[in-house]
């Protein structure tokens, strides 16, 4: 069953695919000043996240899907490939740097493929990739204590010290991104950005980089509300005086209020009336009204069914979410884009002219299948219902 978008993930979705559109224009790249829906960097209430795990000896951080090493003071790319055995130039053009550059002490550098796993030799705790804190194999743990111990017997492992964490999102950086717009697309504070992937103080990142994106911490809050225990300091409420009956019930003669009569969203029939500015993207009812916190509608169609363009315009995005589910933009005349994301089977690509009307992808196949419907005008999310009626 595909998954369905959350009102929140589905401005990510819009913020992501604008910043595509702005890389190509010399608009804010930040776009802190252009989504006023979108997550402000400046709160403080960033999603809480977990400290980088420590790397071994050669400077290797092992994941189930993927290996980095981190850069030393002072590091070049090639030093990083004699540690890790890996060649130079390999190493260098995965990660789209010069083999000669010096790196940020902390810098993360993505490992084209699988080298030695860590292990205590390479001064690590135990063999192999990082697993969840729930999936640690004890009896793992327990064989990497008596290896470290060598002869010696065993001695206990502190929870802390035990190598474990959930695999963070790796992130490439493309064209026109900054530290800023990556920190708010994965909603991760941009110093837990920098501090995962040794950006520096100016949070510099450069095209066809991989970031490690922050993974949350769990850590329930502690309760620190006082109880007391049942029966005491609660006054007990005195029970009606069996000699004293209670007053005899009179009829009501103030006629009951009316109930107002509920919104029936799927009666909202999408039939665009011809002198409306845009055209339903599909025909079918909206299941989800606008708000600023989906910035845009959400229209069931059925799976497959073809997804036509608004109105006449240039494709100028086509890119993909964190599901790899596709999202295309289009511009339109009078500084308006409409965003049509949970779509599949794109028909055109980056630069075509499409008309009014025509078709350019099919409804993704899901429960319920619905495409997600956005108009942006200057950037800033708007109600799409006034340019379809």
């Amino acid at each position: 069953m595909a998954r369905r978008h959350t009102p929140m993930t589905r401005a990510l979705i819009a913020g992501f695919a604008l910043s595509t559109v702005a890389a190509c224009e010399n608009f804010d790249f930040d776009l802190r000043d252009k989504l006023g829906n979108a997550p402000n960097t400046s709160a403080a209430a960033r999603t809480a996240t977990a400290p980088r795990p420590q790397p071994d000896d050669r400077g290797v951080i092992s994941y189930p899907n993927y290996q980095v090493a981190v850069a030393r003071r002072g590091d070049t790319v090639a030093d990083v490939a004699n540690r890790v055995g890996l060649g130079a130039a390999e190493l260098a053009k995965y990660n789209g740097i010069p083999m000669d550059a010096t790196l940020r002490d902390g810098e993360i550098i993505a490992l084209p493929r699988r080298v030695t796993e860590p292990s205590p030799a390479t001064g690590a705790l135990t063999t192999g990739p990082l697993q969840p804190n729930e999936q640690i194999d004890i009896t793992t743990l327990a064989g990497g204590a008596i290896e470290r111990a060598g002869s010696k017997p065993a001695t206990a492992t502190r929870a802390a010290e035990i190598p474990s964490g959930e695999e963070p999102i790796r992130h490439r950086v493309e064209r026109g991104e900054t530290a800023y717009s990556i920190s708010r697309l994965y909603n991760v504070s941009v110093r837990s950005l920098a501090e995962w992937n040794g950006l520096g103080p100016k949070l510099t990142v450069r095209e066809g980089q991989y970031l490690l994106i922050p993974v949350a911490q769990v850590q329930p809050p502690e309760n620190t509300a006082k109880t007391n225990p049942p029966g005491t300091n609660s006054p007990t409420p005195v029970p009606p005086s069996s000699t004293k009956p209670l007053p005899a019930e009179t009829p009501s003669t103030k006629p009951a209020a009316a109930k107002p009569a509920s919104p029936d969203l799927g009666s909202q029939r999408t039939a665009a009336k011809s002198d409306a500015k845009f055209l339903y993207p599909v025909q079918g009812n909206i299941i989800r009204a606008y708000s600023q916190k989906t910035d845009g509608i959400d229209i069931a169609s059925k799976a497959g069914a073809a997804v036509v363009a608004a109105d006449a315009g240039t494709v100028a995005a086509i890119t993909r979410d964190t599901d790899q589910v596709p999202i295309l933009v289009i511009r339109h005349s009078g500084s308006l884009l409409t965003i049509y994301a949970n779509v599949s089977d794109i028909t055109v690509k980056k630069g075509d002219r499409v008309r009014r009307g025509q078709t350019i992808a099919k409804v993704r196949k899901a429960n319920p299948a619905f495409v997600h419907f956005e108009v942006r005008k200057n950037f800033e999310s708007v109600d799409p219902m006034p340019y379809l009626e």
